[in-house]
């Protein structure tokens, strides 16, 4: 087997600097994609505004406004109708977040 020429090879502290700057690079850019999915929400709502639905970067439900024309629905429809925006809202977040890591995930040359 072959070793590489002395000169072919960079000097360790190089080698360190460099594997250094790449790690704080990523750092940097997870801890910018941490804060940025915090802020994540999204709200579905009905056509007519009889209910609002706003949800966190977790999907969890943060908001429900019933409007008048929500006093008009059966409640069974009504129930129906805020689990339906809760989850349309939520692939909204999941979608928003998956955005924010994709340049983490793929990372360079993938």
């Amino acid at each position: 087997m072959e070793r590489p020429h002395p000169s072919a090879v960079p000097p360790a502290g190089t080698w360190l600097d460099e594997y250094r700057e790449r790690v704080e690079e990523i750092r940097a850019r997870a801890e910018s994609a941490r804060a940025r999915i915090a802020t994540v929400t999204a709200t579905a709502r009905t056509r007519d505004g009889a209910v609002v639905v706003t949800v966190d970067q977790s999907g969890h439900l943060t908001g429900l406004v019933l409007g008048v024309r929500a006093e008009e629905m059966p409640r069974a429809r009504l129930a129906e109708t805020v689990l339906r925006l809760a989850a349309e809202a939520a692939a909204d977040v999941a979608g928003q977040v998956e955005k924010i890591m994709e340049p983490l995930i793929s990372g360079p040359g993938r």
